[in-house]
């Protein structure tokens, strides 16, 4: 009787849009009280100090801090200047540029929100000017939005190898290969579509100046990955090292920053970590007393025995990760699914890196698709434009990442080729 009240509760509460963070204390809770053997409302409170116990959840609130600060800063628009000079003499070379800016800058936000907004708030308009239609220029940055998550460093990625104690630097190095993959397919895409557009010739002097005004902006992604891959720091530190750097170049460097703009890059961190530091403590606490009742095990033996066929079983992750996309953002997805999914992927020989990445393509899809698609509405708010217009502008991009995404489930080795 008690757990048929208990779901008609949780019903009721979807029903009534509350937030997850509510669903997951409450549902952490009535484990600890009515399921779990010789455990109370006391060790929920430990487990959530336990969950959040972590060097590794260091680095979420670095790099969302440094992304931040790049975005205030010259650091994007000093990336999206190098990348379309550079693209110039390509027909359509400002939506290529468009691309590569995402990427750039995706390899040292971590975020897709984050850098679809610093490349969109220059870019779109810049793309409206040169004669794209308003619907490719809302599409690609949209999409380009997404590379924030795949291509390394990853807050989703952080998360999941919190939640299935895999290595976040090899989880990095996972991400590398897909997120190339993507970001040429977006370029390929870009360059058909406006291969009959005029180009203009490559003229050193403005290649060579900003590529020297955009030096240091270029040099973190080289630093970054070159040493998390190297070795020479963790994931963790990795986070400290864009932090210290992105504010050493935009204090002593470019200097374009105001004290008030220091003031409010803080102040969008703290309200990001308010919503999600919560959500990491009572979902790692229901991820530790579930393992520790031996839910995932059970979970995984109900599953293998029912669907014998690891082709098939893949597939079903798939397309229940693609469903998930659509009704729940990323964090709340990985932190929920995470710990129960990677088992059962585990049981069919499947590497846990490569199911990680291909977890996180399958959710990034979900940052276009309605009813919770992130960058759709965050795109609304932003480039001033109908909802509507906004989701058909997507559709092809959204075509482009399923066959990407077949690729990254089908081909373990695009993922694991740089994971040591």
């Amino acid at each position: 009787m008690t757990t048929v009240l208990f779901i008609g509760l949780i019903a009721l509460l979807l029903a009534l849009r509350q937030n997850i963070i509510l669903l997951l204390a409450l549902c952490a809770a009535y484990v600890h009280v009515y399921y779990a053997t010789n455990s109370s409302i006391e060790f929920l409170i430990q487990d959530i100090w336990f969950a959040i116990d972590r060097e590794v959840l260091l680095s979420i609130p670095m790099f969302i801090l440094a992304g931040a600060v790049m975005t205030r800063g010259s650091i994007a628009v000093r990336l999206i200047k190098v990348m379309t000079v550079l693209t110039s003499p390509i027909p359509g070379g400002l939506a290529v540029a468009a691309v590569l800016s995402c990427a750039a800058f995706a390899a040292i936000s971590g975020s897709s929100i984050v850098t679809m907004l610093a490349i969109g708030s220059v870019m779109y308009p810049a793309l409206i000017a040169g004669g794209y239609s308003r619907s490719f220029a809302v599409g690609v940055i949209c999409s380009g939005g997404t590379l924030g998550i795949i291509i390394p460093p990853s807050i989703p990625m952080i998360l999941f190898g919190i939640m299935t104690e895999v290595s976040v630097s090899k989880m990095f190095m996972g991400g590398i290969g897909p997120g190339l993959l993507l970001t040429l397919f977006f370029v390929i895409y870009s360059y058909w579509l406006h291969r009959r557009m005029p180009s203009s010739p490559w003229r050193l002097k403005e290649i060579g100046q900003a590529v020297w005004e955009g030096g240091f902006a270029l040099m973190m992604p080289v630093i970054l990955l070159g040493g998390i891959y190297s070795g020479i720091f963790t994931a963790t530190e990795s986070a400290v090292v864009a932090l210290v750097y992105s504010l050493l170049v935009e204090l002593f460097i470019h200097r374009e920053m105001k004290a008030k703009d220091y003031f409010a890059t803080g102040l969008e961190t703290a309200k990001l970590l308010g919503t999600l530091l919560p959500l990491i403590a009572i979902a790692g606490s229901l991820n530790t007393i579930l393992d520790y009742e031996g839910v995932p095990k059970a979970l995984v033996a109900a599953v293998t025995s029912n669907i014998s066929d690891p082709f098939v079983l893949l597939v079903g992750m798939n397309i229940l990760l693609l469903i998930v996309g659509c009704i729940m953002d990323i964090g709340s997805a990985i932190l929920v699914l995470a710990p129960l999914l990677t088992p059962i992927a585990a049981s069919i020989g499947m590497d846990k890196v490569h199911f990680g990445v291909m977890m996180i393509a399958n959710l990034e899809i979900g940052y276009l698709t309605p009813p919770v698609g992130l960058n759709l509405f965050v795109a609304m708010a932003a480039f001033k434009e109908p909802f509507t217009m906004i989701v058909r502008a997507v559709v092809p991009f959204i075509i482009i990442m399923l066959f990407w995404l077949v690729i990254v489930a089908a081909w373990p080795g695009l993922t694991l080729f740089f994971v040591k």
